[in-house]
């Protein structure tokens, strides 16, 4: 194969148009999400939310040094939109706190540790009930893209207002199951001593900041 210093310099200049020319083929063979952040892909209808690709992450702030993770997943629900009134969207989810799942195997333990003899519950207990939260309002934002959703939550026996700021992720097809489906990401922050779980503050933070992604297939 001839040096390049040593080709002529027509063939210089075309060779960069010969590479790409080459790999163009490969380029358009590669296939795309089926998911995009695209309002005009919405599909007004009941929704079913994917419990396997639905998750809410939650974050403490430990003994004021750093923050601590734990999730729930198995999330399940339903959601009813319009994409032409998305203010008349409601919203349905369980999520199973007796599935809590965190780093240390120490603290899952004692998160779902049972009360001790006339003694409230340090975290959950055992076999805590299902988390519920249901949409009372829905305020869309002006980009068309977020919206402010407040609902009950129900925690540990307590209901109280939160509300969650909202943004669309995507829609599109599942390419497996053939379903119209949604995303959503959402974010939320609340006090778990309102929901009678004060074990540790504030050495452990009372504010909770919630992570949360959801996947709905219609039904």
């Amino acid at each position: 194969m001839p040096k390049l210093s040593r080709m002529p310099r027509p063939l210089l200049l075309a060779l960069p148009l010969a590479l790409a020319a080459a790999a163009a083929p490969m380029v358009a063979q590669m296939p795309e999400a089926p998911g995009k952040a695209d309002k005009a892909r919405v599909v007004a209808g009941s929704y079913t939310a994917d419990a396997g690709h639905s998750l809410v992450g939650w974050r403490v702030n430990h003994f004021g040094f750093n923050d601590y993770f734990g999730l729930f997943g198995d999330v399940s629900g339903t959601l009813d939109i319009d994409p032409a009134n998305p203010a008349a969207a409601k919203v349905s989810v369980k999520i199973p706190v007796s599935k809590v799942m965190t780093a240390s195997s120490g603290l899952t333990a004692h998160l779902l540790k049972p009360a001790a003899d006339g003694k409230p519950t340090d975290f959950f207990g055992a076999a805590p009930a299902d988390a519920t939260f249901v949409s009372t309002s829905v305020a869309p934002g002006a980009d068309g893209m977020s919206a402010k959703i407040t609902g009950d939550l129900t925690l540990n026996g307590v209901t109280k207002p939160v509300t969650i700021d909202a943004t669309f992720a995507g829609a599109g097809t599942n390419p497996f199951n053939k379903a119209a489906t949604l995303g959503f990401h959402g974010k939320a922050t609340l006090k778990r001593s309102d929901f009678n779980v004060k074990y540790g503050v504030p050495f452990v933070s009372d504010e909770v900041k919630l992570d949360i992604t959801v996947a709905f297939e219609k039904k």
